[in-house]
């Protein structure tokens, strides 16, 4: 297994239009970030994943394109985004940058050409079908909408589109497509961008025959098919060898044998991936299923590929209120999830206001929310007659605007975020959680954050250490060690709400150990060398010393 610097890297996303709002329109912006950027690097960061600020309509947050060129009015502009990457480096950390190339905006200029006639050199740029009995070309959904197919009245053709209707899909099999996807790509690392995280990279190529799916509900026939491979492999041939870069690709629907294929280091592809198990296979905390997940990458993956460690995102729920908990032991579980990603196997990601502790939020009304996604549900299931007040109940907890609300940086008004009215609401709890009263709070959820950063740039066995869990069939609590050569860390983390009595592995039989971290001040009456006393929550990590 190569060292690199981006396994070794901690990576830090910033979702720009909640982060920090320099100009008081109400919406975070590139500015904001640049006057934020020493917070990041105090922290301790490596790389900052941008989300898109490229030109676009808006309608699902940046992720429909209509100029890969252009930036955002909203975002800022050219010589924002160059004095970002300057200072950026200047400061010792690396900017990595969303590509988003399986679809466009429908205001895109490629796509309006392609729509206005089936005769345009643009028509084959993007996948447009006949009806089908008069209907759809096929029973598919998409992610956004009850089907993926949009007809245009003008040519009668139905296009494609995996997600929104105004986010047709590009058709990879043209091309004249991927070498202008090439030339975009090169136009950012030239300007000195480290690498990309590719947006739903694995659904780049279509079933062939688009033929019906046995169930539509299950969305795995858009993604991971024939030809994927070879159009990864052409990229990072074309493009992404010629750099020193980090790539990670956005990859639902794999197990460890698929994401091998995209993230191996034999395979001239992808650096590493996110892949979706944790989130799509566990709604809520389920630590056996969490451990047989991560069993099986670690396996899949040893000496042959690497993993992203990360519980939330900008589209999922944040992840002390999703598998922590978000009351009582705010504090607390915050930590210990931190504790959790920061020493698996793989490249941690921390999405902004995670380090503070930050939860989700329950807005009372469907107005207040901005996620097309969620809106689309919730419209298509009134529509169908179910009741607004339950439908909107259910689709709460995992609306995607849990994780994008403003980071609140202090008590002021909107939480510090912005002095003009902020694009989506501020979560109420800004008053008791806020950058401010972190740090100024040595115990806080920051600071822990920042010993945990520190102790994997100072401990490669953090990085490269194997892994193996000395807790399987435990339900509450995970024992799991990692190992380089001659030095062995153990981790013991109590997940539950009640205090647990730990029996120790073998391994740290009979031996010393050395308390590294942990989230509580006092260690329990009762610990010995064979078993801790684990408070609710609580997250240890320790050197096993050698026998003397």
């Amino acid at each position: 297994m190569k060292k690199t610097w981006w396994k070794e890297s901690v990576v830090y996303q910033v979702y720009w239009r909640s982060f920090y709002d320099s100009n008081g329109d109400g919406i975070g912006d590139l500015e904001g970030l640049l006057l934020k950027l020493h917070y990041i690097k105090d922290l301790g960061a490596d790389v900052i994943w941008l989300n898109p600020m490229y030109q676009s309509p808006d309608k699902d947050n940046g992720y429909d394109i209509s100029d890969y060129y252009g930036v955002m009015e909203k975002a800022g502009d050219m010589q924002t985004v160059e004095r970002l990457i300057s200072e950026v480096h200047n400061l010792g950390m690396k900017i990595i940058m969303d590509l988003v190339v399986n679809h466009t905006s429908d205001q895109h200029p490629w796509f309006l050409e392609s729509r206005s006639s089936k005769d345009n050199p643009k028509r084959d740029w993007y996948i447009w079908k006949d009806a089908k009995d008069g209907k759809e070309p096929n029973n598919w959904r998409s992610y956004f909408a009850p089907s993926p197919w949009t007809l245009e009245e003008k040519t009668g053709q139905y296009y494609f589109h995996s997600f929104a209707a105004e986010q047709p899909d590009l058709n990879w099999e043209n091309r004249e497509v991927r070498e202008e996807i090439y030339r975009i790509m090169r136009f950012w690392l030239d300007k000195g961008i480290d690498g990309f995280r590719m947006d739903v990279i694995n659904l780049l190529a279509k079933q062939k025959d688009y033929r019906d799916a046995a169930n539509p509900y299950d969305l795995s026939y858009l993604g991971n098919n024939p030809g994927i491979h070879e159009y990864l492999q052409e990229m990072n041939h074309e493009v992404l060898k010629h750099y020193d870069i980090m790539t990670v690709g956005e990859i639902p629907f794999v197990t460890p044998e698929d994401g091998l294929l995209y993230v191996g280091e034999d395979r001239n592809e992808l650096h590493t991936l996110f892949h979706f198990q944790v989130a799509d296979d566990m709604p809520s905390w389920d630590m056996l299923r969490y451990k047989e997940i991560q069993k099986q990458w670690y396996e899949g993956l040893k000496g042959k590929g690497w993993n992203s460690q990360f519980l939330n995102n900008h589209d999922h729920t944040r992840q002390v209120t999703r598998y922590g908990n978000d009351g009582e032991y705010r504090v607390e579980s915050a930590k210990l999830l931190g504790t959790l990603v920061h020493t698996m196997p793989g490249t941690p990601y921390i999405f902004q206001g995670e380090e503070i502790g930050m939860t989700g939020v329950c807005f009372e009304n469907i107005s207040d929310y901005r996620d097309i996604a969620m809106k689309n549900k919730y419209n298509e299931l009134v529509r169908r007659g179910e009741d607004p007040v339950q439908v909107l109940k259910d689709l709460q907890p995992l609306s995607r605007d849990n994780s994008r609300t403003p980071v609140q940086w202090d008590d002021s008004k909107n939480a510090g975020f912005t002095s003009g009215i902020s694009w989506i609401k501020v979560n109420p709890n800004y008053k008791e959680i806020n950058v401010k009263r972190e740090l100024e709070t040595p115990d806080s959820v920051f600071h822990y954050y920042k010993k945990l950063i520190a102790l994997r740039k100072e401990n490669e066995v953090m990085v490269y250490g194997d892994y193996a869990d000395h807790s399987d069939g435990q339900e509450e609590l995970y024992i799991y060690t990692r190992s380089l050569g001659e030095v062995t860390w153990l981790i013991v983390l109590n997940q539950s709400e009640r205090t647990n009595v730990v029996k120790l592995p073998e391994i740290a039989h009979g031996t010393g150990k050395e308390l590294l971290l942990g989230n509580y001040a006092e260690i329990p009456v009762g610990d010995s060398a064979e078993k801790l006393v684990m408070h609710p929550y609580e997250a240890r990590i320790y050197r096993i010393l050698n026998k003397r």
